[in-house]
This record gives C-alpha cells, sequence and structure tokens, in this order.
C-alpha cells in the first residue's frame, strides 16, 4: 500500500497542532535584544531584528490562529494547564515588546498605541482566563509538579504594559499622557505584588523540593527578567514624572522601589549562571534548541536595557559599563538561539519530527 505523500498542508497542521502556547517568548526576546542594541549605538542590528521580528509575530499569530479552528481543544487543554497556560501570556508581552520596538527604533507611535490596545485586551483577557482556570479546575498538581519560572510571565506581561504605557504617555497630549502615566503606575505596583506572590512559591519550590536538571528549565531566568523588567518600568515613570503630579508626590518611592527591583534582579544573575552551570556541566544535561530558551534570552537582553536605563534616569553613570559589556554576551545567546531555531526547522523540512 503506497504512503500518502506529506503536502504543505499536512506540515502546517502538525506545527499548528504541536505550537506551544509561549512561542511568543520569541518576539519578546529579538524585540529587547533589539532595543537593547539600539540603545548600545548598534543601529544595523536594531532595525534588521525589528523586520524580523514583525515577520515572527505574524507567522506566530497566523498559526495560533490556525491551531484555535483547527485543534480548539488542544488550545483549551493548554490554558487550563498549570504547567502551560502562563505561556499564553507572553502573546500579551510579545505585542507591548514589539510596540516598544517601533517606537525606539522606528518613531512610530501610531503602530505602537495599535498594539498597546491589542496588548491590554490579550492581558485582560489571558489573565483572568487562566487565573479563573487554575482557580476553579478540580484535579490540581502538587506544588512541586505544578509551578515553573514561566508563572512570572504574568508579572512580565503585565510590566510590559506598564513600560509601553509611560512610552506612550511621553508623546501623549494631556489628558491622555496623565491618564497613561496612571495605568503605568498602576501596572507596575500589580506587578510588583504578583512578582512577591509568586517567587515566595518559586523559592519554597527551589529550596525544600528535589531539583532535577530536567525541573530547572529556562523560563526560570524570568525570575531575573520580571525584575528587570519591574526596574525598566519603574525608570520610565521617573523620567515621566514632571508630566504627572502623583508621579512627582511618590518620587522617592518609585526611585526607592526602582533601585530595590534592580537589585533583585541582580542579585539572580549570577545565580542563575550557577545553576545553568551545575545543569549542563555538572549534571551533563544535554544543550540543544528548546523554544524555552527565549524566556532566557528576553531576560539578558531586558537586564542590559534596564541597567542602562536606570543609569540615565537616576544619573548612576558608574552603571553603564554593565549594559556596554553585557550587550555582547546578550546578541550571543540570541543568534545562539536563533541558530538553534533555524536548525530545527530544518530537521522538520527534511521529515523529522517536530519537538
Amino acid at each position: 500500500m503506497q504512503a500518502h505523500p506529506v503536502t504543505m498542508l499536512d506540515s502546517v497542521r502538525a506545527i499548528a497542532r504541536d505550537l506551544s502556547p509561549a512561542y511568543f517568548a520569541l518576539v519578546m526576546a529579538t524585540g529587547i535584544i533589539s532595543i537593547a542594541a539600539q540603545l548600545m549605538g548598534l543601529q544595523l542590528v536594531a532595525v534588521a531584528l525589528l523586520w524580523l521580528n514583525i515577520v515572527a509575530y505574524a507567522v506566530l499569530w497566523l498559526l495560533t490562529l490556525l491551531r484555535l479552528i483547527w485543534f480548539p481543544r488542544r488550545l483549551l487543554s493548554d490554558i487550563t494547564d498549570h504547567q502551560h497556560g502562563f505561556g499564553f501570556l507572553t502573546a500579551a508581552a510579545g505585542t507591548c515588546v514589539l510596540g516598544g520596538q517601533f517606537i525606539q527604533i522606528n518613531r512610530d507611535y501610531a503602530t505602537a498605541a495599535a498594539l498597546w490596545v491589542l496588548g491590554i485586551v490579550l492581558w485582560i483577557g489571558l489573565t483572568y482566563a487562566i487565573f479563573t482556570a487554575l482557580t476553579v479546575k478540580e484535579e490540581k498538581p502538587s506544588l512541586a509538579a505544578g509551578i515553573t519560572g514561566a508563572w512570572l510571565l504574568a508579572v512580565v506581561a503585565t510590566q510590559s504594559i506598564a513600560v509601553l504605557s509611560a512610552l506612550l504617555a511621553a508623546h501623549w497630549q494631556q489628558p491622555f499622557r496623565l491618564e497613561a502615566n496612571f495605568l503605568a503606575l498602576s501596572m507596575w505596583l500589580w506587578g510588583g505584588m504578583l512578582y512577591i506572590w509568586m517567587i515566595s512559591l518559586i523559592f519554597y519550590r527551589y529550596t525544600f523540593f528535589r531539583l532535577s536538571p530536567s525541573d530547572l528549565t529556562p523560563p526560570y531566568w524570568i525570575n531575573m527578567g520580571a525584575m528587570a523588567i519591574s526596574t525598566l518600568a519603574g525608570t520610565l515613570l521617573i523620567i515621566n514624572s514632571p508630566d504627572a503630579p502623583f508621579l512627582q508626590s511618590l518620587l522617592p518611592f518609585i526611585k526607592g522601589f526602582t533601585i530595590f527591583y534592580w537589585a533583585t534582579g541582580t542579585w539572580w544573575l549570577p545565580m542563575l549562571v550557577i545553576l545553568a552551570i551545575w545543569r549542563h556541566v555538572t549534571k551533563r544535561f544535554p544543550l540543544r534548541y528548546d523554544l524555552l530558551y527565549w524566556g532566557a534570552v528576553f531576560p539578558i537582553g531586558m537586564y542590559v536595557v534596564a541597567t542602562y536605563e536606570v543609569a540615565l534616569a537616576m544619573e548612576l553613570d558608574f552603571l553603564y559599563f554593565i549594559p556596554r559589556t553585557l550587550i555582547y554576551p546578550a546578541l550571543i545567546a540570541w543568534l545562539a538561539t536563533f541558530i538553534g531555531l533555524i536548525r530545527h526547522m530544518a530537521r522538520g523540512v527534511a521529515g523529522q519530527p517536530y519537538n
């Protein structure tokens, strides 16, 4: 009996069926590395990554919509899963990071505003859908089996709205400027509270449950990335404070918490490097392409941008050496992960299964 030849449509269906909800982390990582490159004077790199990100964003939305049409039950199952549900929030965060790219690189505020609206809609819908599903489901995993660093994507998505709101507010007229700054402040505060809740559970899982190399997935780098983007949002609020009286009155508090966030993220960075060495060198866990590595590239790029903006907003010139140094490891991490993605796609085209 002759085997049925695999068509392009079959391949697209297979990709859509198995598409991870966290794949918009590719957009997050590419967007923030592009912004970091722009700030460090690497304009050609920044522009190239902007156009690449536009293509990636469009392709991922197409595949997501096809998955919703062809495999709605699989998509719904992911939303209600403790391990995978928060991955959907990469769509909201990626949308806002792309909006930030349009502002920082293209000075395109109209497109950024459209992405801002979409990001808010996605954040509202996904946040309440995921938290409601995880709350009311009858069968739930243990803490050790259910919680991962991916939960902190809820913080990243929240702070991404704060960041884009603050960026847009600086170029809007009153009263929209005042309202956007208030939204940015509110989201910044809520994101900080959410981090405190979640990192307590994650730290408890770290220290009181057995952690195998396979458990230490790349999204644990979001422990640091969530603090880095919180730092970035705080610096933008500091910069915008002359335009909003309520920000001016809270300025000492905002500055204090911004440094608090930056210091926390800075503590996490060497800790995560040590754990990565333990995972791949000591325990010899294989280092091969995994879409979750985009969740590790994003925090590195975000730390570069956040530290640069802290130095700028608070006149801490002695900090500039950090982003000027870390931009190169960030670019290498992005390039290595992108090459892994290309090889992964090539294997799929050659008839090997996607994984």
